[in-house]
């Protein structure tokens, strides 16, 4: 097989980078925080600058984690604004590599096979990756790294590891230059899919480097991690098997839609039903929208984090496949009241209709009242309808102006998280 080439490029604390950006600030100087300050002190803070990564404050931190001498902006989150540059920046990755041929990894992160694109520039990959960057840079004031790999898993290595201690930001990895230069790097958690879980099982067997597990009796490792312990055998050594073309092409054998929210606050038992019956009518909407049908769903809920006591969760199945709220929406209710304690408030709440199918493939059973689904179905098409054209909040129900619902506040945000649109 062909040996292939891949870059991977990352936009350096990508939100903190675009408000400094639309502030005229460097954020490789600037103490920024994006975090909406209007929640609570435990507020995660979405990004932060280079400059105060490099006072030796967590990415991911808390807004009360951060020490209190230390003097920075806070700025609101802006989401739709980070996906109007992450558009203007896939723009620039177009302008060189064919879409099919980048795998958008998240909003900051993509990987690209240049395999076929370095004889027509005649570019090397470090080249390329240098010519984008720098367009990233001139074009929209973003600064970002780039990892070089003969494989995704060394591109993201090079990325992640080597990259960060370049002049230049970019790292190039091979498998032999891997096994030379990282097999004895510490800690196993730097590497791309080793959590803290499994680099803690793998210390507690006596395994501290990749040098260690490459070396280490496989049988041992599938003992360990059963067949995971394949994908953790292959790394060790720099292999990965799976390409671009591979993840392009795979269609998951089981497909389902899900909604989740951590609430502000602690919810009540009836507060926490009014939450859920709402996600349940906003999921038949994206059913609808989408084509498809659905005949279980799952309810998990997660109580308040100073109880102890275990999650609720449960699962129930419907007479027939359906998008129609008017069954949903009771039986998400029912279920609700059948696995939540309600002595106990709720912080956390995720919702999911397993195995969705497309609505062509569904027939009605003997006994459904096919016109009252059908009356239902228009009901909700005339829905989807306004709000595609007017927005999310232009027709609500009765239960979405109740005093504890959040729908009207989540039809503003975007993955939880302020818009940045004032309307």
């Amino acid at each position: 097989m062909r040996q292939r080439t891949y870059i991977c490029i990352d936009l350096k604390s990508f939100y903190a980078s675009v408000e400094c950006v639309e502030r005229g600030l460097d954020p490789m100087t600037t103490n920024l925080v994006v975090a909406d300050m209007e929640r609570t002190e435990k507020t995660i803070c979405l990004a932060i600058t280079p400059a105060m990564k490099a006072l030796g404050i967590s990415n991911r931190c808390r807004v009360f984690e951060i020490p209190k001498h230390v003097k920075y902006i806070a700025a609101v989150p802006r989401m739709q604004l980070y996906i109007d540059y992450a558009a203007e920046i896939y723009s620039i990755y177009l302008k060189y590599i064919s879409k099919e041929d980048i795998h958008v990894y998240s909003i900051d992160e993509a990987f690209m096979d240049v395999t076929d694109y370095l004889t027509l520039y005649d570019m090397s990959a470090r080249q390329l990756g240098k010519t984008i960057l720098n367009e990233i840079y001139v074009n929209l004031g973003i600064r970002a790294s780039c990892g070089i790999g003969s494989n995704l898993y060394l591109t993201k290595v090079a990325l992640d590891i080597t990259a960060k201690h370049a002049d230049d930001f970019i790292g190039e990895l091979s498998e032999e230059s891997f096994r030379e230069t990282l097999w004895n790097h510490k800690p196993l958690t730097d590497f791309w899919r080793i959590g803290k879980g499994t680099a803690r099982r793998l210390e507690n067997a006596g395994f501290f480097t990749m040098g260690d597990i490459a070396h280490a009796d496989e049988a041992f490792l599938y003992h360990l991690f059963g067949i995971d312990a394949e994908l953790l055998i292959d790394h060790a050594w720099g292999r990965e098997p799976v390409t671009i073309a591979d993840i392009k092409s795979y269609r998951a054998q089981t497909n389902c839609l899900s909604s989740g929210q951590v609430l502000a606050r602690s919810y009540s038992y009836e507060e926490g039903k009014l939450i859920v019956k709402e996600m349940a009518d906003l999921l038949c909407l994206d059913l609808v929208d989408k084509g498809l049908v659905t005949k279980s769903i799952t309810l998990h809920i997660g109580y308040d984090n100073r109880l102890c006591e275990a999650p609720a969760h449960g699962t129930i199945s419907l007479d027939d496949e359906t998008s129609a709220d008017l069954l949903i929406v009771p039986a998400v209710a029912s279920l609700y009241e059948r696995i939540i304690n309600p002595s106990l408030t709720i912080k956390r709440v995720n919702l999911t209709f397993n195995h969705v199918i497309p609505e062509e493939f569904h027939q009605y059973n003997f006994f459904t009242d096919a016109e009252s689904l059908e009356k239902n179905r228009k009901i909700q098409k005339a829905v989807l309808s306004i709000k595609h054209k007017y927005g999310k909040n232009s027709i609500l129900k009765g239960m979405n102006f109740e005093q504890h619902a959040t729908t009207r506040e989540r039809n503003t945000q975007i993955g939880g998280h302020r818009s940045g649109n004032t309307t």
